[in-house]
């Protein structure tokens, strides 16, 4: 009976034994497949249709990426759900650095307006940011007004009488301006659109009268006096049209950025990420990648993965507040 005790505690210890080191095998196999990588296609995702901001940077830096580590990356737009389909298969992919995502300023909005059933940021991990934008706001000519105190004014004067269209309830851009009239005490009734393009067709007959929205969209239409420009949303003017004012030149403090950046799902090994970041800030700073940021009416930004994960937490944070404190109706 000794001789059988004795015989099972060693074989409890040899398989303690194989277990322990198949563990570390299995973790050097890991960590060298996360040093070779890429190895294969890497998929990013973007949640958003084609022909937006989100999907022209990522096709802007897809082939770049391909250049510089000689694998492909492919665009894979999956609109809907303002981001949340896009962002809800970029939560559940494998942290293999495989599949990596672009989002923009209008996912932490739509995650404080729709409030999904699981945790997208937990879920996620920054890699760079590398752009952002103003946001534009322009009126209809019919209206009477020419900068943003006559608009506040005539706002004012018609409570909930004129229209402002949004590329979607919980959008950034509907956002941003219910924040505008939640600091000037003002009311405009919003009128949602299942693209900016659907609303610009409407803005541009006088149908809705106010929008806030990407700036390059807007310059023909403003250019050719169909548009009125009131001012950007980001805290300076904006060095490409320095002939349009800031509203932080009325509203102290207003500042909205449209931004772009990359995420992975979390777990993803740090050394891949620190590789993406290092080869994305390596592209911001060629000057043909400048020249065509400059062209979307983007400017570049780089920098560390920190300041992702800080902007995305930051900015659900605010826009919550926002919706609860001016009791927004998200899904009218």
């Amino acid at each position: 009976m000794e001789d059988l005790k004795l015989i099972f505690k060693k074989e409890i210890i040899l398989l303690i034994c194989i277990l322990y080191f198949c563990n570390i095998c299995q973790a050097q196999l890991s960590n060298n497949s996360s040093n070779q990588w890429p190895t294969k296609t890497v998929r990013i995702i973007v949640p958003m249709a084609t022909g937006g901001g989100s999907d022209s940077v990522a096709r802007l830096i897809a082939p770049k990426l391909n250049e510089q580590l000689s694998q492909p990356f492919i665009v894979d737009n999956r609109g809907g759900g303002g981001g949340l389909i896009g962002i809800s298969m970029a939560v559940k992919s494998p942290p293999d650095g495989y599949t990596i995502m672009l989002i923009s300023g209008s996912v932490p909005a739509t995650i404080a307006a729709h409030k999904p059933d699981y945790d997208p940021i937990g879920n996620l991990a920054g890699i760079i940011r590398v752009g952002f934008s103003p946001l534009l706001l322009v009126s209809h000519p019919s209206i009477p007004v020419k900068n943003t105190k006559e608009l506040i004014k005539f706002i004012q004067s018609k409570p909930n009488q004129l229209l402002f269209g949004v590329p979607g309830s919980g959008s950034l851009t509907h956002l941003a301006t219910a924040y505008l009239m939640s600091i000037t005490n003002t009311k405009m009734q919003h009128v949602p659109y299942k693209s900016t393009g659907y609303g610009m067709s409407d803005l541009l007959s006088g149908r809705t009268q106010v929008m806030m929205t990407g700036l390059s969209p807007m310059l023909p239409f403003i250019q050719n006096g169909k548009l009125r420009p009131i001012a950007v949303s980001t805290l300076n003017r904006w060095p490409a049209q320095p002939e349009i004012p800031a509203l932080s030149e009325t509203i102290s403090g207003f500042d909205v950025e449209s931004w772009f950046a990359f995420v992975t799902p979390k777990s993803t090994p740090s050394n891949i990420v620190s590789k993406l970041n290092t080869e994305i800030n390596k592209l911001l700073n060629d000057q043909l990648v400048r020249k065509s940021f400059d062209a979307l009416g983007i400017a570049v930004a780089g920098g560390g993965a920190d300041d992702v994960d800080k902007r995305m937490r930051s900015e659900i944070d605010r826009w919550t507040q926002l919706i609860r404190d001016s009791k927004i109706q998200i899904d009218q």
